[in-house]
């Protein structure tokens, strides 16, 4: 397959139908996320909308103009004092999957969840997903931690990875 240059750029609402899809190919089909319904074109518009109505980054890996992944940093948790810290979520088209597109969209989102004042970046790792543990440890993140068995998806209990890697500022 050839492909032309691979870019990553901030996110758009018309980007939705390629993220809704990529998505659902990961609530289907596996344990990355514990969501059992895959959210629709509108609620994956209106979450696009609402990250980057924050200022927070969601960008898009994209070429040949077909989005090949996705990835977006939001507060860790909703209360004040979290307000430094962000949480990741990335997501591959499954043609993608292990051709270093990850790698991209992590290394982008972190430089530019560090741009817009977070300190400290979380990565929870659904199922403990051993992709996406190696890929947070290429990239610096140390383990913070496991939750076992605290998600129920293919009828079987599944543990989730807490990872973290400090993105600067004041400690």
């Amino acid at each position: 397959m050839t492909v032309a240059k691979i870019a990553i750029r901030s996110a758009r609402i018309e980007d939705a139908t390629a993220i809704a899809a990529i998505y659902a190919h990961h609530v289907l089909n596996g344990t990355a996320s514990f969501d059992t319904v895959p959210r629709t074109v509108a609620e994956t518009a209106e979450r696009v909308g609402w990250i980057t109505g924050q200022g927070w980054p969601f960008i898009v890996a994209e070429a040949d103009g077909d989005v090949l992944g996705y990835a977006y940093a939001t507060q860790f948790r909703d209360r004040p004092a979290y307000a430094a810290t962000c949480e990741n979520s990335i997501y591959l088209h499954p043609d993608w999957i292990g051709r270093g597109v990850g790698r991209m969209l992590l290394t982008e989102l972190i430089d530019r969840a560090r741009d817009c004042g977070f300190r400290q970046m979380i990565a929870v790792v659904g199922g403990g997903e051993p992709a996406s543990v190696g890929l947070h440890e290429k990239l610096g993140f140390a383990h913070a931690g496991r939750m076992k068995s605290v998600g129920r998806k293919f009828g079987r209990w599944l543990d989730t990875v807490y990872m973290q890697l400090p993105l600067g500022g004041v400690s």
